[in-house]
């Protein structure tokens, strides 16, 4: 073993180094999966649709509920509705209480997957708070919509 020094004190100081280099790019390592795995990203119907995406990793969805398509389950607290940019439409599929503001019509935000069927299931599912208040990422996404639509019809 050439490249350890053959003083006790430098050997000590090299083990405590290396222990906190290791010890330092471990907690890095943790730091940034747990970041990785906790991070929200927010899309829109027409950015599901063309692919952007992930499926089975929980993002958010947001735009209008679209009108005539919320359908309750009798037997559960299982709703289907459709969210739309006014270009495209994603099914959503939720179970549990919504808030009192969702109506047909109105802006929301959900979060949960996308399954492999192209249905997202929401586990929250957060309605705008007055008739004026648009969540700004379910604004955005129909702006782009309509900009994307806007281009393809040539208007």
């Amino acid at each position: 073993m050439r490249f350890l020094p053959k003083h006790p004190k430098r050997r000590k100081r090299l083990a405590l180094i290396a222990l906190m280099i290791t010890g330092i790019g471990s907690a890095v390592a943790l730091a940034t999966i747990a970041l990785k795995e906790n991070i929200n990203l927010f899309y829109g119907p027409t950015q599901i649709l063309e692919g952007e995406a992930p499926k089975n990793h929980a993002f958010r969805i947001g735009g209008m509920v679209e009108v005539g398509s919320v359908k309750r389950n009798k037997d559960s607290l299982e709703i289907y509705f459709e969210v739309t940019d006014t270009v495209n439409k994603v099914p959503v599929s939720y179970t549990g209480i919504l808030p009192d503001l969702f109506r047909e019509g109105q802006g929301i935000v959900a979060q949960g997957k996308l399954r492999e069927d192209g249905v997202f299931v929401a586990d929250t599912v957060l309605a705008k708070h007055d008739e004026n208040y648009m969540p700004p990422e379910a604004a955005q996404a129909i702006n782009d919509a309509q900009k994307i639509q806007s281009t393809l019809t040539g208007n």
